[in-house]
């Protein structure tokens, strides 16, 4: 019996997982698709305080994320980075009325009639800078942005802004490392695995899966449900617990252009409607633009980029850049659906962002985790484990904070000595192949090469720098099994391979699956 069955392999369940199972939990976690196959791979990819947030007067977790962010960062320097955001800003822009700052602002000082003052804004960043003890990252800085080069890609009607520090990652890697690090440490993790029914007993649960082994039946004695967007789902329909609780679920899409400028900032844009929206540097010659804000009411697989949104994402944008973002510059779209905690709200933007565990202990324990930030999914895993503890009390105390991921185990500042060294053992890499296995793999870039002298020596070549030996190392070690898990999840190289490639490779690893799947289910390292 285990300890803990966890359903779903995003990064809240993985994140759990690999938190219990290092405090000596059993674990086990079923997935039904890939890890991180929906919202968890379709996000903003930031580890960031939101600053947006503070307009709602959310402090507590805008201090846990800033002080997340570079916990976080000391602990995955390959995966995750520091970037420095331009806020373009013009005293004429005006803002939605309908948030607690908005409200205050128009009692207090009623003829800004939306606009917010320039002290206003800095006073937020005042705040940024300082409600999470930061240490590593730089502070904000203003900028005179008709001599900085972040201002050339811009309209001149901006000549004024200020730059602040949030940190990118790479968040569907992160879920794979986390889902890895509890492997090795004794989880069994399932992907492709669906938990078809969940029979509540006195003491423990009876769980059923079907997965590519059949059916098989699990027992636990407290069951997790991080589910994401099917949190509701499985309540109801799995479990078959009546409940009164419930998800909002809010769509967010993103657009993926050509590169929109040269430099390696990103910009903070603000819009009339109270949204926000990222341009940010993205895969070396990409711009990624998002997100938006809508209710979703369809299946959560239902998901993608409505016209509607690209338009919209489009001319936000253009409301900034001097030269206008149109649909044909867009290469890519994606959208993910965010399991809000339902509290009422009157619009998707004013949904909380918080995260809620509610814990179900009329008989044997069932925790459901509600909403979250990928910024704050370390600090979720310990509140879940809180929340668990008097059913565990020789399961031992909090241990992840910048305890490091696969591959992390280097100075936040030492991608460049790591990418150097990397190109001196294998110089048939080229300055972008080595700077991509560096930011994927970390110290493990070197491992996963080998005594390879030449590119042939990594075996059948899949395009855009993807060799057999990536691809089998992607399948031993981060659970996937499909071409999209490797060129959309655990590398974004679908931006530039063709669809003949990418066929290529899924029939190469539908024929290669049992053995490194096997491989994955005993642990290797």
């Amino acid at each position: 019996m285990a300890d803990l069955f966890i359903i779903g392999g995003g990064i809240n369940g993985c994140g759990i997982a690999r938190d219990a199972v290092g405090r000596g939990l059993s674990v086990v976690l079923a997935e039904q698709a890939d890890l991180a196959q929906a919202t968890s791979s379709a996000s903003t990819k930031l580890f960031h305080g939101g600053l947006r947030y503070l307009e709602y007067f959310e402090f507590r977790l805008v201090r846990e994320a800033l002080e997340e962010r570079e916990t976080l960062l000391s602990a995955m320097p390959h995966i995750s980075w520091p970037m420095r955001f331009v806020l373009p800003y013009h005293a004429d822009m005006r803002f939605e009325g309908d948030t607690p700052t908005g409200r205050l602002l128009s009692m207090v000082m009623p003829w800004m009639k939306g606009r917010r003052p320039a002290w206003l804004i800095r006073f937020g960043l005042f705040l940024y800078d300082n409600l999470g003890g930061r240490k590593i990252l730089p502070a904000t800085r203003n900028l005179d942005l008709t001599t900085d080069p972040a201002g050339k890609p811009l309209q001149p009607r901006f000549a004024h802004g200020y730059e602040y520090s949030d940190c990118w990652v790479e968040d569907a890697k992160l879920v794979a490392l986390n889902a890895r690090d509890a492997a090795q440490r004794g989880a069994r993790i399932m992907t492709r695995t669906k938990v078809i029914s969940a029979e509540r007993q006195p003491d423990h649960w009876r769980i059923t899966t079907s997965g590519p082994s059949g059916e098989q039946q699990f027992t636990a004695r407290a069951l997790v449900n991080a589910g994401g967007p099917w949190v509701e789902d499985i309540i109801r329909n799995v479990a078959r617990i009546n409940s009164t609780e419930g998800v909002r679920l809010v769509r967010g899409s993103h657009i993926v252009t050509r590169k929109l400028y040269d430099h390696d900032r990103c910009y903070f844009f603000q819009g009339t409607d109270g949204r926000i929206i990222f341009a940010i540097p993205y895969e070396q010659d990409f711009t990624l633009i998002g997100t938006t804000d809508k209710d979703h009411t369809a299946s959560p697989s239902e998901v993608k980029c409505t016209d509607e949104e690209r338009d919209y994402l489009c001319h936000f944008a253009s409301q900034y850049f001097a030269k206008p973002v149109t649909a044909q510059d867009v290469v890519w779209t994606y959208s993910g659906v965010r399991p809000l905690y339902n509290d009422g709200a009157k619009s998707a933007t004013a949904a909380t962002r918080d995260y809620v565990l509610s814990l179900d202990q009329t008989a044997a324990p069932l925790l459901n985790v509600f909403g979250g930030k990928i910024t704050t999914y370390r600090r979720l895993a310990e509140s879940a484990l809180a929340k668990l503890e008097p059913f565990f009390p020789k399961a031992t105390g909090k241990w992840t904070a910048r305890v490091a991921m696969p591959g992390g185990d280097f100075p936040t500042d030492g991608v460049p000595a790591l990418r150097s060294a990397l190109k001196a053992s294998f110089p048939f890499l080229s300055d972008y192949w080595a700077a991509r296995l560096i930011r994927a793999y970390g110290t493990e870039a070197a491992t996963l090469l080998g005594d390879a002298t030449s590119a042939a020596d990594l075996g059948q070549d899949f395009g855009a720098t993807l060799t057999e030996a990536e691809v089998r190392w992607l399948m031993t070690h981060e659970f996937a099994t499909r071409a999209a898990d490797v060129v959309w999840r655990r590398t974004k190289l679908g931006l530039r391979l063709t669809p003949e490639q990418i066929a290529v490779l899924d029939g190469y690893m539908t024929k290669t699956e049992p053995d490194a799947a096997m491989a994955v289910a005993k642990g290797a390292k």
